[in-house]
């Protein structure tokens, strides 16, 4: 019996156990791709990906672009800063004209949470939600997901503490209604503005120090601060905030011996994470940024392959 095909990707609360698991699966076939001296395949040769970034990045949108290439797509980069929304063209027009285009995965980030959904349920096209205003980022969520299983084995089980900006954090609310689906215990921690004011949030129980939350914990999530985002002065200083709240060798400690840590990206360093702790031995940063390739080569390839194709190389 052929698997159902992935026909968009907007968000972590559409996704069952099974398709999860099944994205991560497909991921560790790509990732022997791209670590081989020629890192490309033919499985998406004649495919068409547009990638639509409202919202500037550097990770995220690289690495559709390599994911695509990778796959022998044709991939198309639509800069919002040359193209006709500065004009004063409507997301509804640009959306009716990629429609005409005839693409077979629309991948896009915008400043407004709901966009993907938008977007999805006018073309015809299959729709992959790269980050939208501070709902959710699926891929981000899967590719961090991929890199614990990687150096853990599994998720189940696991301890994971995410910490910073919760409130704002898009990759907060992705990473901790899939981690839990995978079966790892999630605690959520932050300063006291930047939390939700549920005592718990997506079921994971909340914490305004930094210290509880990584007791023991397994692998550690810290979080860039959402300036971007932020309406005005919700803690004194970043000095402060670093002081208090910034990932250090001492509050390390407190963690699993054997724990990893995590950053999304850009950091900021000596705010929320110490140099010496995102360049230190149980750092798996630049991993992160390696799984997003495989990852997003396996979204890309699930919502683009025929239904029933396997994967080829």
């Amino acid at each position: 019996m052929s698997e159902e095909r992935l026909t968009r990707l907007l968000g972590i609360e559409d996704l069952s156990r099974s398709t999860a698991e099944r994205i991560l699966d497909t991921a560790e076939v790509f990732l022997d791709v791209t670590r081989r001296p020629v890192r490309k395949v033919p499985t998406l040769r004649g495919k068409t990906v547009i990638n639509v970034f409202y919202e500037a990045s550097t990770r995220t949108r690289t690495s559709f672009e390599l994911a695509g290439k990778r796959l022998s797509a044709d991939v198309v980069n639509i800069s919002v800063a040359t193209s006709s929304t500065k004009k004063g063209e409507t997301l509804r027009d640009t959306v009716a004209t990629l429609d005409a285009m005839r693409a077979d995965v629309i991948v896009i980030r915008h400043a407004a949470s709901g966009a993907p959904q938008y977007l999805a349920d006018r073309v015809r096209a299959a729709v992959v939600n790269a980050g939208d205003g501070m709902h959710e980022h699926p891929t981000q969520a899967l590719l961090d997901a991929f890199t614990i299983r990687q150096k853990k084995g599994s998720i189940a089980g696991l301890t994971v503490a995410i910490c910073g900006d919760i409130a704002h954090s898009r990759v907060a609310r992705s990473n901790a209604q899939l981690l839990r689906v995978l079966g790892a215990d999630v605690r959520l921690a932050g300063p006291r503005t930047l939390l939700p004011r549920h005592t718990r949030f997506l079921g994971c129980p909340v914490y305004d120090r930094i210290e509880p939350a990584i007791e023991g914990a397994d692998v550690v999530m810290m979080l860039r601060i959402q300036q971007e985002r932020l309406g005005g002065a919700v803690f004194p200083t970043l000095r402060e905030y670093a002081r208090v709240f910034g990932l250090n060798r001492t509050r390390l400690e407190r963690a699993h011996p054997d724990s990893i840590v995590m950053h999304p990206g850009p950091m900021n360093r000596g705010v929320e994470i110490a140099d010496d702790i995102a360049d230190g031995p149980r750092s798996v940063i630049l991993d992160q940024v390696e799984s997003g390739v495989a990852i997003r080569m396996a979204i890309l390839y699930l919502c683009a392959r025929e239904p029933g194709q396997t994967v080829g190389a």
